[in-house]
């Protein structure tokens, strides 16, 4: 990805003692959690879809195979619809969720493909990514429309979390008609911080642009980034077993480096629906055999005498069907790195992740004014509380972090406390 002014990321800054700031959720809505497994190995299940049927009103589980959903009386009639790679889909209605007291623990049955499910393909997997690029106009909305959409940066020093941030934002994107995403936008509606920094901590780390990730990360939508005519080819393909993502058949093809470039690349997977010729899900990993490219990606600023050690960075995008479209569903980012200080004998590990899960869409809206636009340049960490209203929250969903939200803000407030005495 060659624009790497649209990725990134992190500004390291030193920091002194900041309040902690926390809203209050109000409970309008039923509140409908639970855990997904694995069946067989009992292993929670992370990035699982969960929607309700028959309505663009979803969420997917955080790292633990945790989720938790706000619904009104009327959407949940509807039931919940569980869906994930290579696993049979599960739906619980209305009933078996009230059965549960609203607390569902989901097992899911990794799905084993029967050979007469299998579609031979004849051409070579550079041939499938290139006819399914060809498709896009087809395939996706050729209308505007805009997301209301739940977002989320996490920061966590080793396992602790140190910040966590959230909005409720409006995305706006353009027709696939053509593949630009100059016209699209990300305006924030609602925000809340629930954990500042620690008052023992040294470093903060910040997120640049976050919420703007989602619209460079369309990679079906933005013909800069990995499905460029240029970019494919500083990569191989090659095809894998395939897989099912609720319940339909999909080309899996590997992406790997060809060349090394002055800008780092990427390996992953993308998966292609085998009916439709469709992108359904995008899973990447950034090359990390050129450390300095790495780093030219993800760090914005740093303190002097502080050492960067990139780890690892992976982004996942998903799409969605709808009748005859396919539509963005949701974006992850997640970057690892170590910082330590020179003459100092250990490091601490960082991980920043962002989410932005698509709730509800409007087709043919308003376009989004550029004055209330989301720059990329902006930092969400210190926008968000401006937009503070906790009222507003009882309405919407939220993803959980690997910690839960309350036990880290009490653990918190009781060490602030101590603190204080």
């Amino acid at each position: 990805m060659k624009r790497a002014g649209l990725l990134i990321v992190c500004m390291l800054l030193l920091s002194g003692p900041l309040a902690m700031a926390q809203t209050t959720i109000s409970s309008a809505r039923r509140v409908v959690s639970g855990v997904v497994y694995d069946r067989e190995s009992n292993a929670e299940l992370p990035h699982v879809a969960v929607a309700v049927v028959g309505t663009n009103i979803g969420t997917v589980t955080n790292a633990d195979g945790e989720f938790t959903l706000k619904l009104s009386d009327e959407e949940l009639t509807h039931g919940l619809k569980f869906s994930c790679v290579g696993y049979t889909n599960v739906q619980f209605s209305s009933e078996a969720i009230a059965a549960y007291q609203h607390r569902l623990k989901v097992q899911m049955a990794p799905r084993s493909l029967m050979m007469g499910e299998v579609t031979i393909y004849g051409g070579t997997p550079r041939e499938l990514v290139m006819q399914a690029i060809e498709k896009i106009p087809e395939n996706y909305s050729d209308i505007e429309n805009l997301y209301t959409t739940f977002y989320r940066e996490t920061v966590q020093k080793r396992r602790q979390h140190i910040a966590v941030s959230e909005a409720v934002m409006d995305l706006y994107k353009s027709p696939y008609t053509t593949r630009s995403i100059a016209r699209d936008k990300v305006r924030l509606r609602k925000g809340r911080r629930l954990i500042n920094h620690q008052v023992s901590d040294t470093l903060a780390v910040k997120i640049v642009g976050g919420p703007s990730l989602a619209l460079a990360l369309d990679v079906v939508k933005n013909d800069e980034e990995l499905l460029s005519y240029d970019e494919m080819e500083h990569y191989d393909f090659t095809m894998e077993a395939p897989v099912m993502l609720d319940n339909r058949m999909q080309h899996v093809i590997r992406v790997t480096p060809r060349v090394q470039l002055n800008y780092a690349l990427f390996h992953g997977l993308i998966h292609i629906d085998q009916e439709r010729g469709s992108f359904s899900r995008v899973e990447l990993e950034l090359d990390m055999s050129n450390p300095a490219a790495a780093s030219a990606l993800l760090l914005h600023r740093k303190p002097a005498g502080l050492r960067f050690k990139p780890q690892g960075v992976s982004f996942l995008i998903g799409y969605r069907q709808q009748g005859e479209k396919s539509y963005l569903n949701y974006v992850r980012s997640e970057f690892r790195f170590k910082c330590d200080w020179r003459r100092r004998l250990f490091s601490s590990t960082y991980t920043a992740l962002s989410e932005m899960v698509m709730v509800d869409r409007e087709e043919n809206p308003e376009i989004i004014r550029n004055r209330e636009r989301f720059r990329s340049d902006q930092i969400f960490y210190d926008e968000v509380d401006a937009y503070a209203d906790p009222d507003y929250w009882q309405d919407y969903n939220i993803l959980e972090p690997t910690e839960s939200l309350e036990n880290a803000v009490d653990r918190l407030r009781k060490r602030n406390a101590r603190a204080r005495e």
